[in-house]
């Protein structure tokens, strides 16, 4: 019987096989991907969609395959046939899911995926119940069959080796048009093996069988919906996946910043004092199970303050950054170098003896002695180890800190640029550091801290017009110890920024008190350390003591030294414009014993420069000190600011003082720091 194809059906066959196979290339990547249940639906729905189309292929060629007889299809074989479609889908995306695809599961998957297909096409034939029966060729049915493997087979294979290749679109088209063309030539060839006897007739085109031409609107429209609909999803859940992705990785490299920053040094990107601490306890933990030492080398740069103050803290900052790579060259990946700020270095390595550690330090000190050039200026300076070994010296990260500066301390004390190893039988100012180190966590716990005020006055009046508040620390044994022999330990280990927040509370705590009790509403001056300038808790933390105590903006004034001011220019410029927003007074304490830079000091929003001790003490016999603090007092009439002198102590100097136009004076001569109690008092016979 003579037989002939609609072109447009044989066109819309091989759109359709193409689509089919593009399907299953994107939906083998996403079964691949996908775990647990969503794994399953992945699969269910891509080979749903699969199948579909590749059954829908066959009858869509089936469709353009024309007799001059009706055609009809049998409904239930239709049906089984599209069922075996799916179930071969099914099976091909399982396969390329899977982590491996060796020749054998290749070969073996290719020969049942492929018969599977063929049964599909010889059964949708069937379907036409023609009679007498369809008759094939035997060589083209071989044929089509081959095909069928040899065509899973490459789809299998492609399919397997491009489901990671997400972005790949134009190689993932490239394939589905290869194998779309693949599919379209079984088919061709299978309908080329069969031959219809003249006078046959189709069974189910007058039997209860599916009209051809139903058949194909359902078969087009049906297919070309699961399809879309696949393409569809399966595109909105890789750009949500991209996108899921992309906010994972920001928020990893986020994370990892923050990490960063809380652990490094921001200068020399070294481990910070967080970090050390935990490297030290790893160390201990380390030693005690295999019974080893280690040491910790406490490191001071000699003459790194001289560099400051002759060249400004920009060189001396690249001067750290080059004496943290010089050690870093120095030792092992195991070790530790941390920095803990200003000039400060420690190393945490792990020895065999204790002359390991005096060699590693006789390395230190000949490279720190080695000059430095930067900026084509040539530095040197030198370096004072002190070396504590666990368990020798001590079994605790904090006391093995504490004698390792100890011994820092003995060996400045003994000249310098060298190194000394940890001994209890160190002298008396060791010791006392020692017994600081250990009781300061104890004085900040058990609230052993209080604050004595000084008063401030006018330069012609005797009566207060404010106060400054001066920590003291209430040792239970010592007694009353002054601030510069424990401020400077405080930094070192870590503490001053709790004890400068609990200086700030507790200075507002006593404005309202002294508010409450009737005394008058008084400005406070609270210094702070440079430590606490560069905090980011800062503003956050004036701004809850002030709320807290329901302290007026205008009662506090924070006091910085130039120095403080200077160390990281730029930042101290927005962390004192964010206090000046809230109303805090800003005063300049030390004022000219430092390195100024006269560009950011009309910057700073300073109200107030207080005028050193230092050159209120010669006034009287040093004509140099009296034309500083003149220049001093024509400098803050220029920028607009106030001037206080502190360390006032004869007449003589409060009259050299008022002549130069001193605003406010700060000295022993009016009064010493006191109680509040006592302040009160002195209130009381003013």
């Amino acid at each position: 019987m003579h037989s002939s194809y609609n072109p447009g059906l044989v066109a819309l066959s091989l759109v359709v096989a193409i689509l089919a196979a593009y399907t299953a290339l994107d939906m083998a990547g996403r079964v691949s991907a996908a775990r647990g249940r969503s794994g399953f639906w992945w699969l269910a729905g891509g080979a749903a969609a699969m199948g579909l189309g590749i059954w829908s292929m066959h009858f869509i060629g089936m469709l353009a395959f024309q007799l001059p007889i009706p055609l009809g299809y049998d409904l239930a074989l239709t049906l089984y046939s599209m069922a075996l479609a799916i179930l071969a889908s099914a099976f091909a995306l399982w396969l390329v899911s899977q982590p491996l695809l060796p020749l054998l599961r290749l070969s073996l998957g290719a020969v049942l995926m492929g018969m599977g297909i063929a049964v599909m096409h010889y059964m949708g034939m069937a379907a036409l119940r023609m009679q007498p029966g369809i008759e094939y060729h035997a060589g083209w049915f071989a044929l089509s069959v081959a095909i069928a493997v040899v065509a899973s087979a490459a789809a299998l294979w492609i399919a397997f080796s491009l489901r990671e290749k997400r972005d790949r679109h134009a190689l993932r088209l490239l394939a589905a048009l290869v194998m779309g063309v693949a599919i379209v030539g079984m088919h061709y060839t299978g309908m080329a093996a069969a031959s219809f006897p003249p006078g046959s007739i189709c069974g189910a085109a007058i039997g209860d069988g599916v009209h051809a031409q139903w058949l194909a609107v359902l078969v087009v429209v049906v297919t070309l919906c699961v399809i879309g609909i696949a393409l569809i999803v399966s595109t909105l859940d890789r750009q949500f996946q991209l996108r899921t992705e992309v906010l994972a990785n920001s928020l990893a490299h986020a994370n990892e910043r923050l990490v960063q920053a809380a652990l490094h040094d921001s200068l020399t990107q070294l481990p910070n004092r967080l970090l050390l601490k935990d490297r030290i306890a790893q160390a201990i933990e380390r030693s005690q199970r295999h019974r080893k030492r280690f040491a910790v080398m406490f490191l001071d740069l000699d003459g790194f303050k001289g560099v400051n103050d002759a060249y400004g803290h920009q060189l001396g900052d690249s001067l750290l950054v080059a004496v943290g790579e010089r050690l870093s060259a120095l030792i092992r990946s195991q070790d530790t170098l941390a920095r803990l700020g200003g000039d400060e270095f420690v190393l945490a390595v792990d020895i065999e003896e204790p002359e390991d550690a005096a060699a590693l330090a006789e390395r230190v000190v000949a490279a720190i002695g080695c000059s430095f050039v930067l900026n084509g200026i040539e530095l040197r300076i030198s370096t004072s180890i002190g070396i504590a070994i666990y368990p020798d010296d001590a079994t605790s990260e904090r006391q093995l800190m504490a004698n390792a500066d100890a011994a820092m301390y003995h060996e400045k004390a003994s000249g310098r640029n060298g190194y000394a190893f940890f001994e209890s039988a160190m002298d008396s100012s060791t010791h006392e550091k020692l017994m600081l180190v250990h009781d300061l966590p104890l004085a900040l716990e058990q609230r052993q801290f209080v604050l004595h005020y000084q008063p401030k006055y006018g330069i012609g009046s005797d009566a207060p017009i404010g106060v400054e508040a001066l920590l003291r620390w209430q040792h239970p044994e010592r007694g009353l110890i002054a601030p510069d022999r424990f401020i400077p330990v405080a930094e070192r280990i870590g503490l001053i920024i709790p004890i400068g927040d609990w200086v700030l509370d507790e200075a507002c705590r006593q404005i309202r008190a002294w508010s409450d009790a009737g005394h008058g509403d008084w400005n406070v001056a609270v210094n702070l350390s440079t430590v606490q300038l560069g905090s980011p808790m800062l503003v956050d933390n004036v701004r809850a003591a002030m709320q807290r105590h329901r302290v007026a903006p205008g009662q506090l004034t924070l006091e910085i030294t130039e120095t403080a001011a200077m160390r990281d220019a730029e930042a101290s410029l927005e962390i004192l414009n964010a206090l000046t927003a809230l109303g805090v007074s800003i005063s300049i304490d030390d004022f000219g014993t430092g390195y100024s830079n006269l560009l950011y000091l009309k910057r700073l929003p300073a109200c107030e420069l207080k005028i050193d001790r230092a050159f209120v003490r010669e006034l009287d016999h040093s004509a140099e000190d009296f034309a500083i603090v003149s220049s001093i007092v024509a400098l803050a009439r220029t920028l607009n600011m106030r001037v206080v002198a502190e360390g006032v102590e004869t007449e003589a100097q409060r009259g050299h003082l008022r002549q130069l136009g001193c605003d406010q004076l700060q000295g022993y001569l009016m009064s010493r720091p006191v109680s509040p109690d006592q302040f009160v008092g002195l209130l009381e016979r003013a």
